[in-house]
Order: C-alpha cells, then sequence, then structure tokens
C-alpha cells in the first residue's frame, strides 16, 4: 500500500485510519493498491480521510468523532445510531453520520462515471472513534458495501478484501486514469510503481517495449496449416513445439543456476529482492551480547532507495529528503521466548536533515522503513514476523539514524509490551553495520 498525503485529517480518528493504512506495508503482499490520504476528490461535497484505490475496487473512507467511547454501537444507515443504548447525539445535531459517506461514495463513483473511467466497485467505510468494541449492522447495509468500525488495522484490512472484489485486476494505465480522475493536480505513477502496488501489467516488458505496428495481423485463413503429428518412422515433423520446449528447458536451467547461485552463501546471507535496481545482501556471522541479551544477525541488505523501502509519512518525507545509505539489518533473540529484531539505519547528508528526520519517525502514524519480508524475502526458516505492532525504538548519531523494531515470532505483539520495549532499545546498541 503506498500512501499519498494531499491534505490533514478531517477529524481525530483520521490518525488512526492513516496508521492502519500504513501498517498493511508497501507492496502488493499484503492488499497493495494507493491511498490518496486527506483527498477531496472534484465534486466531492467535503474532503474525506482517504480514497484507497484497490486492484480490485476504491474504498472511500470518512471519519467519524462519537462524543465517548462506546463497548456497543448500533448503525444502520437509515435510522439513527445508537450508543450503549442511548441515542447519538452530536455537536452538530447529526444522528446519522453514515450520510456523509454514502454522500462521498456517490460523489466518487459519479466522478468516475463523469471521466469515463471503467466501472469498480466502490465501497463506503466510516471510521468511528475514539474506540468501539463492536458495532451491530443490518444485513442490508452489509450487502450495500458499506462498513460502519473502529479502524483498526485487521478490520480495516478485512473490509478491503470483502469489498474490493472486482472480477479482475485493474491494469496499471487504468490505474494512473483512476488518479488522475480523483486527484489531478497528482502526478502518474511509473508502471512499475503500480506494478509493485498490484496493479496489472497487461504484457511482459520485452512486449511492452516493442511497437506493435511491427507486429503484422495474421487473418484465421491465413494460419499455418496443420502439420502431421511426429511419429517415430519416417516422415513430417512440427518443429516449433520442440523448439519451444527447448528454450523452456534453458530458461528454467538458468533460473534453477540463478537460484543455487544466491542461496548458495554459506553465511546464509539474505538476497534476492524486489524486481529493479535492488539491495545487495552480506551476512554477519558473530553474534553480539548487549546487557546480557544475546542477538544473533540473521542478514542485512545495503540500499540507497529509502523511499521505496518506507510506508506512510515518512516514505512522503524521504521522497523529498532522499538519504545516502540504508542497511537493513535482521537479528533474532530470544527473551522468554523467540523475537525478530528489525534494524533500519538511514545516513543522510548532514545531521540537521538527519535531526528533521528523527523528528518524523518519532511521531505516531507517520509510518516506518519496512522489512523485506514485505518484498518477498521471507526470514530463514520461512519464518515471517509481523512488525505491524512491534515495539519501536529511534536513536541517532550525528548524521545516522537508526530505528529497532521487535516482534514476537509465535504470538501477537503489543508496542506496549515492556519486554519488547526493553530488547528494541537493547537493539539500538548494536554495532553499526
Amino acid at each position: 500500500m503506498r500512501l499519498v498525503r494531499l491534505g490533514d485529517e478531517t477529524s481525530t480518528i483520521g490518525a488512526d485510519v492513516r496508521a492502519a493504512l500504513a501498517s498493511w506495508g508497501r507492496g502488493g503482499a499484503v492488499v497493495g493498491g494507493i491511498a490518496l490520504v486527506g483527498c477531496r476528490p472534484p465534486d466531492c461535497p467535503e474532503p474525506v480521510e482517504a480514497v484507497v484505490i484497490l486492484p480490485r475496487g476504491l474504498l472511500v473512507v470518512i471519519g467519524v468523532d462519537l462524543p465517548d467511547p462506546a463497548m456497543r454501537m448500533d448503525a444502520p444507515v437509515d435510522g439513527p445510531w445508537r450508543i450503549d443504548g442511548w441515542p447519538l447525539v452530536r455537536e452538530d445535531g447529526a444522528v446519522n453520520p453514515a450520510v456523509e459517506g454514502l454522500n462521498a461514495a456517490a460523489a466518487v463513483a459519479a466522478r468516475l462515471q463523469a471521466q469515463r473511467v471503467e466501472p469498480m466497485p466502490v465501497g463506503t467505510v466510516i471510521a468511528v472513534g475514539p474506540y468501539v468494541a463492536r458495532v451491530s449492522q443490518p444485513t442490508t447495509d452489509l450487502a450495500r458495501g458499506i462498513r460502519i468500525m473502529h479502524p483498526e488495522p485487521k478490520t480495516l484490512l478485512n473490509a478491503a478484501r470483502e469489498l474490493a472484489v472486482y472480477e479482475r485486476r485493474c491494469p496499471v494505465h487504468q490505474a494512473n486514469v483512476i488518479v488522475a480522475a480523483l486527484a489531478p493536480d497528482l502526478p502518474p505513477f511509473t508502471p512499475e510503481e503500480l506494478a509493485d502496488e498490484g496493479f496489472e501489467v497487461a504484457a511482459g516488458p520485452d512486449m511492452s517495449a516493442a511497437s506493435t505496428l511491427l507486429i503484422p495481423r495474421v487473418p484465421p485463413e491465413a494460419a499455418l496449416p496443420a502439420a502431421p503429428s511426429p511419429r517415430l518412422g519416417g516422415g513430417t515433423y512440427r518443429w516449433v513445439p520442440v523448439v519451444a520446449m527447448a528454450a523452456l528447458a534453458v530458461l528454467l536451467m538458468t533460473a534453477i543456476v540463478a537460484g543455487l547461485a544466491s542461496t548458495g552463501d554459506s553465511s546464509g546471507s539474505a538476497s534476492g529482492g524486489p524486481a529493479g535496481p535492488g539491495p545487495t545482501g552480506s551476512q554477519a556471522t558473530r553474534s553480539q551480547v548487549i546487557d546480557g541479551v544475546t542477538f544473533t544477525p540473521k542478514g542485512l541488505l545495503n540500499d540507497n532507495d529509502c523511499a521505496r523501502r518506507a510506508i506512510g509519512d515518512i516514505q512522503v518525507w524521504l521522497q523529498q529528503h532522499p538519504c545516502s545509505s540504508l542497511v537493513r539489518s535482521r537479528y533474532e533473540t530470544t527473551v522468554k521466548q523467540d523475537a525478530a529484531v528489525f534494524i533500519a539505519d538511514i545516513v543522510f547528508a548532514n545531521d540537521a536533515t538527519a535531526g528533521d528526520f528523527l523528528k518524523v519517525a518519532n511521531t505516531t502514524g507517520t509510518g516506518t522503513l519496512v522489512d523485506a519480508s514485505t518484498e518477498g524475502m521471507p526470514w530463514p526458516g520461512n519464518r515471517r514476523p509481523i512488525f505491524d505492532a512491534a515495539a519501536y525504538a529511534t536513536k541517532r548519531i550525528d548524521s545516522r539514524v537508526r530505528i529497532a523494531q521487535v516482534a514476537w515470532f509465535d504470538k501477537a505483539s503489543t508496542p506496549t509490551d515492556p519486554v519488547l520495549q526493553t530488547t528494541a532499545r537493547q537493539a539500538l546498541e548494536l554495532p553499526a553495520p
């Protein structure tokens, strides 16, 4: 999920919406897509928290601030809302904020239709807060593509998967058409950026680069005559399938050799990575002990495209203030049980830029740097820790900023877990790569 911030939040709960979208991570491994945060599409009466353009549909997200937290909320679209049995009363007098979301979704759908964009399902998400434990909706409202919820990462993700159900993935060129219709001032994305977020690439790179004017159209009647089937004795053979199979065998052998070369390092270094200009990998071999806790290295990646490895507002900031280098390191440790440690070391051109970045990194809900597992590079043993709710710690030394994230391998993590917090602070003291 690529976040593009176009404006401020329209409600207090909007910060939670942005944090939930950022937690899905970069790329199409979770759900993919582009989130236009703080967007006001043309002809839309008011700005919305986000318009989420997914490969198989769109979500219009609005935020609604409730007077108080609630354990249960009854939220019919066509009737008044009730919180813990009491009618909802807001300062603006609204008793059913769902109308605002429906109007915004209708405006987005009308805009896409006016721009002759291929029809895609447009769902409505109404994010409520500060907190609601349970929201009850009529089945008919759910069938209309409306979801009312407290915007936790998993609940919002479930809504995306339920509502974005178009029969095929949106092509990359069509995704740019949608972006242009909803945010006309936003520059188009490159095909590679959109492909990374799960949008469909209609043709392979060789075919897309070729001029289709040079490919003759052969009418059906001009097709090659059928050739006799191959047989053991003499006669005519059709060599095209044989040549194709031979070429396929060569490609397979090349892939196998390349795979062996990339995994043959006896030190177990991380390698591979996403397509395009990617990182280079290496692997430390010596464990480090910090305050009695042993950190075992599991690979590192050298890179210089910090923005591509970031999510949320941090990604936007790094696009405007490129880093000099980035090293993403992996460690494993055991503190009561196995934990994964992910460290990002970002180096900037000067101390002042590093200090400005640290302020952004320490602001809640602004995103972070992501582990390579979001790019299809699992940890050793195919383990894949989830850093969405990891403990988080930062440190700056001159022009280098270090971000440490620690999560459990075999159970859910929370950022306030005191054991994980202590481990994250210890990880900041590991030697620089």
